[in-house]
């Protein structure tokens, strides 16, 4: 397979300013990257990017990574020691994505006049993120579910980055996993996600019955009224 030139170029090119921005100046061997090594080391994430884009299969494998890129395997492990750290990598690129997405505005109080089309534009925004993210962030999650520890830790950060918001959404500061705020955070950002994760499984068509077929427009107003309905019951109590 070989990508498109300004595809590649394009991922490239985002690869090196994320990698300069990060102060990437090694490789794994502790050896200065110049700017061939830079660009080595992009053209590895733009093929990872470009593999997992283009495939439902989430058991993506770096001897496909370096195939792409033309590198032998040993070359590869100059710059990423595993998979993982591959695909930390490419998940760094997209929680990018996510803080203009959601993060910004979820960190917005959103007052009790607005807060319909609030939670409207917090489900859709992040809807439209795991829509553009989809097979990465399914990866992760399958990494994750078969125990890789850096997928699980990726996992419970994204998740509780956003349980912590929607908990000051409340009215109130975090106060323990065992309380009844933290308890509504975590219910509705499950929701959130699995809602989303839903609606970008390229299997489920053909796997559920039409009549049960979920439409993305209904879900993601059901999803909307329903952490809408979480924040205002858990504001009112807050309150009282």
């Amino acid at each position: 397979m070989e990508l498109g030139l300004n595809q590649e170029q394009n991922r490239v090119r985002v690869a090196l300013d994320r990698a300069q921005r990060a102060k990437v100046v090694h490789n794994l061997q502790g050896q200065k990257l110049g700017r061939k090594g830079q660009i080595t080391r992009a053209k590895i994430i733009a093929a990872a990017q470009e593999l997992i884009a283009e495939s439902d299969d989430p058991n993506i494998s770096l001897s496909a990574v370096a195939r792409v890129v033309g590198i032998g395997m040993t070359s590869l492990y100059n710059y990423f020691a595993d998979l993982s750290e591959l695909v930390l990598a490419l998940l760094e690129l997209a929680m990018e994505d996510a803080d203009e997405a959601y993060i910004h505005h979820l960190s917005e109080r959103w007052s009790d006049e607005t807060l319909a089309e609030d939670c409207r534009k917090f489900v859709t925004n992040f809807a439209e993120f795991w829509a553009r993210n989809a097979n990465l962030l399914h990866v992760r999650n399958y990494l994750a579910d078969q125990r890789n520890q850096q997928m699980i830790h990726h996992r419970v950060l994204a998740a509780k980055q956003v349980g912590l918001l929607l908990t000051m959404q409340m009215d109130t500061e975090p106060d323990g996993r065992d309380s009844m705020t933290q308890g509504m955070a975590t219910a509705l950002y499950i929701a959130i996600e699995r809602v989303s994760s839903v609606l970008n499984n390229g299997d489920l068509p053909a796997d559920v019955d039409g009549s049960f077929r979920p439409k993305s427009t209904f879900l993601l107003e059901a999803q909307s009224h329903l952490l809408e309905m979480g924040l205002r019951s858990m504001r009112e109590q807050n309150r009282g």
